[in-house]
């Protein structure tokens, strides 16, 4: 009987994992164990659960309960004071019903096609200078000299005209990229505040100021095109100024030559 009991045993421990192995031999060292051994384990273990419960309830009970009291009131009064939503909720109508009212509008004026030339050669020039895409700037060069033809030849104008007809043409070209720049930068914008708009929707409670932020520096850029436009305005102008002046020189000049010529008449014998 003996010998068939261990058999049995010794398969049973084969087939247990290393786990159940050691909860095993837990549960029948703990079923050897004296019954007055196991009911003062069982006590002072009893005992124990009892003590960290009553520490659970009492001090730490009353902290947490302290903790929750406080944590409570910061959320109130961020709710009400800070961040109130009742305004958050109010903005954030305000925001979806201006889009809703404003967005089809906005689109219908940015769809209007102003272009105005009626020839092949004008309409491809309008058309590229038009497209707000700074990439296209190479092409401007070839078909603006198709429109508004090259500079004369050496032979067929003197050399000051066709310096005012190259830096004349310079300037112009230079207008027009600074332009299409420009018109890119605007489009540009126009996305970025769209997404700020869609931002203050559904903005929670604290991230203003990093919308805001956003705000700030899309505005500095702006201002800083808008400062681009007004520097390219004052340099076609003080190029329009100088022009006229080369040609009041050139007719100084002309009016030197003719008097000289009429005296060179006067003295002939």
């Amino acid at each position: 009987m003996k010998t068939n009991t261990l058999a049995l045993f010794r398969n049973l421990q084969h087939r247990l994992s290393r786990s159940k192995r050691w909860l095993f031999l837990a549960v029948i060292t703990l079923g050897l164990l004296p019954s007055n051994t196991r009911a003062d384990g069982l006590g002072d273990i009893l005992s124990l659960f009892h003590t960290i419960t009553g520490t659970l309830q009492g001090p730490i009970g009353g902290a947490l309960s302290e903790m929750r009291k406080v944590s409570a009131a910061v959320n109130n009064f961020r709710q009400q004071i800070i961040w109130p939503l009742v305004l958050i909720n109010q903005t954030r109508s305000f925001v979806t019903a201006t889009r809703a009212h404003y967005t089809g509008l906005m689109s219908q004026i940015e769809g209007i096609k102003n272009n105005s030339a009626t020839l092949a050669l004008p309409m491809q020039l309008e058309s590229v200078f038009r497209n707000a895409q700074s990439g296209s700037m190479g092409q401007i060069p070839s078909i603006y000299t198709q429109v508004y033809q090259p500079v004369a030849l050496s032979g067929s104008a003197r050399p000051m005209q066709r310096n005012l007809m190259d830096i004349d043409d310079a300037m112009s070209m230079d207008s027009l990229k600074t332009a299409m720049v420009s018109d890119q930068t605007t489009q540009g914008m126009l996305t970025l505040a769209d997404s700020l708009e869609q931002q203050a929707m559904t903005a929670a409670p604290g991230s203003a100021s990093m919308i805001t932020a956003q705000a700030r520096i899309a505005d500095l850029e702006t201002q800083a095109q808008l400062a681009k436009m007004l520097a390219a305005q004052l340099r076609q102008e003080a190029t329009k100024l100088a022009h006229q002046n080369a040609l009041l020189k050139q007719r100084s000049v002309a009016t030197q030559n003719l008097q000289n010529q009429i005296q060179q008449v006067l003295a002939y014998p």
